[in-house]
């Protein structure tokens, strides 16, 4: 962990940019611009930033030779071309009737990916309502080593996320109530800190030597700032000059059309 001092309040555009730079510098250059235009403004006074970034080479990897473009069916049934990786080898593997698993481990052994192919390719959101750690538990029970032939597309995707409604969805509501949110022992600051919004972004690559993946998140602790009062004198109205020890008026008037003397 550590600490560097940016300033928000009179650089905001500079202190995003610093930001930015770190990340992409911690996640090879995969995740830019973490914190968009404007994410940063006078009344920041605390960014908390991760970064993770995964490298992996796979334990059997694909042979780019026999890598050609093939038809991937999206959901409505339309195909579309996509460069396609292939191999025949002894894999962890699992035929269930909702869908097959696939597990390709990473060299070393330590680390995999799993793959869950529904049946068919409208079926994926079932699956998706479906899932969950028990689930998972399951799935992985059946999960054997088999000789099989994999097709698998090489694919590379980019993310960003506002989680802030995703956390406050899952009960973490105060920390984004200025009225509420007690962040008072990371700032001397007397006005409340509440967190004003978090940034999200990742990123994952699969082709046929292994797996890049990187992600990073900016949680932004903002100054809560008191509701502007607006005092718009465009009509008419009574003035008065007084002592302000005594409370006595020593002068008192009416302003009723001030393009008048």
């Amino acid at each position: 962990m550590s600490i560097f001092p940016v300033d928000c309040i009179g650089g905001a555009e500079v202190a995003r940019n610093a930001i930015n730079r770190w990340v992409a510098q911690k996640t090879g250059g995969h995740i830019q611009g973490l914190v968009p235009k404007d994410g940063l403004d006078a009344w920041t006074r605390l960014v908390l930033v991760d970064a993770a970034y995964f490298k992996g080479s796979w334990a059997s990897a694909f042979d780019p030779a026999l890598t050609k473009k093939a038809a991937f069916r999206l959901a409505s049934g339309e195909p579309v071309e996509t460069p396609m990786m292939t191999q025949m080898k002894e894999l962890l593997y699992a035929d269930l009737d909702s869908l097959q698993a696939l597990q390709l481990q990473y060299r070393g052994k330590l680390l995999s990916m799993l793959i869950l192919l529904p049946r068919a390719p409208y079926n994926l959101e079932r699956l998706e309502a479906h899932i969950s750690s028990n689930a998972l538990e399951r799935w992985r029970s059946f999960i054997r080593p088999r000789e099989v032939r994999v097709f698998l597309p090489k694919f590379s995707m980019t993310q960003e996320f506002r989680v802030d409604k995703v956390l406050m969805s899952m009960g973490m509501v105060d920390a984004f109530m200025p009225s509420k949110a007690d962040f008072s022992g990371m700032t001397p600051d007397p006005n409340p800190i509440f967190i004003g919004a978090v940034f999200q972004k990742a990123f994952v690559e699969v082709e046929e030597k292994g797996t890049k993946a990187a992600a990073a998140t900016a949680v932004k602790l903002t100054r809560a700032v008191d509701l502007l009062s607006v005092f718009r004198a465009d009509h008419p109205f009574l003035f008065l000059i007084q002592d302000d020890g005594s409370g006595s008026v020593l002068f008192m008037g009416r302003v009723a059309d001030p393009t008048r003397s």
